[in-house]
């Protein structure tokens, strides 16, 4: 068997996780399914706390070899993001708005099995948090560009270097076995065969959105750098299916990253910094899928969709909380419980509906996160002119 056979890839691997994920989740007992729990939360932790090593790892030793343009690059990856959210927000509002109340949906989610409390707790917890971990390599790559620091900035290379090698040597070799213990936890609760198809309909209608933004990121994406998109997103497989997995785009990254790295058209500089940055700063799909459900919730509750000035209003507030919020499961919804009581009106019933329904498809929203990605660190090498092979005579665009 060849070394780049398909039955070698990632793809493979985290197809034949999540498969084999669910059955041994069918057939577990309890006692087999604490330690499977039990593997699958020492795994997470262990993702976890490598997650703010890649971000300094990755996004200061790129804010540094930017140097003088880091800046404007950083600003408008940020106005990107919120822009895509706010965008793929007002696309789930209008289409909510035409869709929802032509659908009968069920307003109650079956009971499943609960998996038992572990006896062995071994907790891991992260040297900082995520969001102190991008701020940190954000100011400290500026701080290191304004002192002209040769000394740090060696450091930083040599430092992406050593992550580098725990992301391919390390997280990529116990993804698979993280997405099957997670699907066999699932499988075992029953959320998969017993609450999924409850609200299929709304889940399929919100995945077919997703596709849709995911479209026009990268045709615009593909315009703004006078590239074929594809050359992008062709490579995002294993990204999505591992998004799909985790339900993370912080655990996702070090995938994100790998896929990012095997496109042409994208500058090295910009994607090192783009992608570990757009990670935990843009959250189009969760947006997408949190607006489309609070309407739902909304339906299901009052018989009515939430009045147009509060859903504009929870839009554009939205769109800022979905750069805040943690590259983490359910980081977006929990980010913005606060406006879904606070501007929609929302009683506990309706919090912890909403709650239930979002976690049900989390991961397709995280996947969506993860792939627009891509279209995003295109779009910023396109600004910039800075597409391998392209514009190597004539001068970066100024923004």
């Amino acid at each position: 068997m060849k070394k780049n056979s398909f039955f070698n890839s990632l793809v493979f691997k985290l197809i034949l996780g999540i498969i084999i994920g669910i059955f041994v989740g069918r057939i577990s007992n309890e006692s087999a399914i604490v330690v499977i729990d039990t593997i699958k939360r020492i795994l997470g932790d262990l993702i976890s706390y490598i997650v703010p090593l890649i971000i300094l790892g990755f996004i200061t030793p790129a804010i540094v070899s930017l140097k003088e343009s880091a800046g404007k690059i950083l600003s408008v990856t940020l106005i990107i993001c919120y822009i895509s959210s706010v965008g793929a927000a007002t696309m789930s509002f209008l289409a909510g708005r035409a869709i929802i109340p032509k659908l009968n949906i069920a307003s109650n989610v079956g009971a499943g099995n609960v998996i038992p409390e572990s006896i062995f707790k071994l907790s891991i917890a992260p040297i900082m948090p995520v969001m102190t971990a991008l701020v940190t390599s954000i100011l400290f790559g500026i701080a290191v560009i304004v002192t002209k620091s040769e000394h740090w900035e060696n450091l930083l290379l040599e430092l992406n270097k050593i992550i580098l090698s725990i992301v391919n040597n390390f997280v990529i070799k116990i993804l698979p076995l993280y997405i099957a213990t997670t699907f066999a936890a699932l499988s075992y609760e029953g959320a998969i065969i017993s609450e999924l198809p409850i609200f299929l309909k709304i889940i399929l209608i919100v995945i077919i959105g997703h596709f849709i933004w995911m479209t026009v990121m990268y045709s615009i994406a593909g315009a703004i750098s006078k590239t074929n998109p594809k050359e992008v997103f062709k490579h995002y497989l294993p990204a999505y299916l591992t998004a799909v997995g985790t339900m993370s785009s912080a655990a996702t990254l070090p995938v994100a990253l790998e896929c990012a790295r095997k496109s042409k058209t994208l500058d090295p500089k910009i994607r090192d910094f783009a992608i570990p940055l757009c990670s935990n700063t843009h959250l189009c799909g969760s947006v997408l899928t949190e607006v489309f459900f609070v309407m739902t919730v909304s339906q299901i509750l009052t018989g009515k969709l939430p009045e147009t000035s509060n859903m504009i209003v929870f839009i554009v507030l939205l769109g800022i909380f979905a750069i805040a919020a943690p590259g983490v499961p359910g980081g977006t919804v929990v980010a913005s419980l606060g406006l879904i009581t606070s501007v929609l009106g929302f009683n506990d019933t309706g919090t912890a509906l909403m709650l239930s329904i979002f976690a049900l498809q989390d991961s397709f929203g995280t996947a969506c996160n993860v792939t627009s990605d891509g279209a995003i660190a295109l779009m910023v090498t396109g600004i910039f002119d800075k597409v391998p092979g392209k514009g190597k005579n004539s001068k970066a665009k100024e923004i």
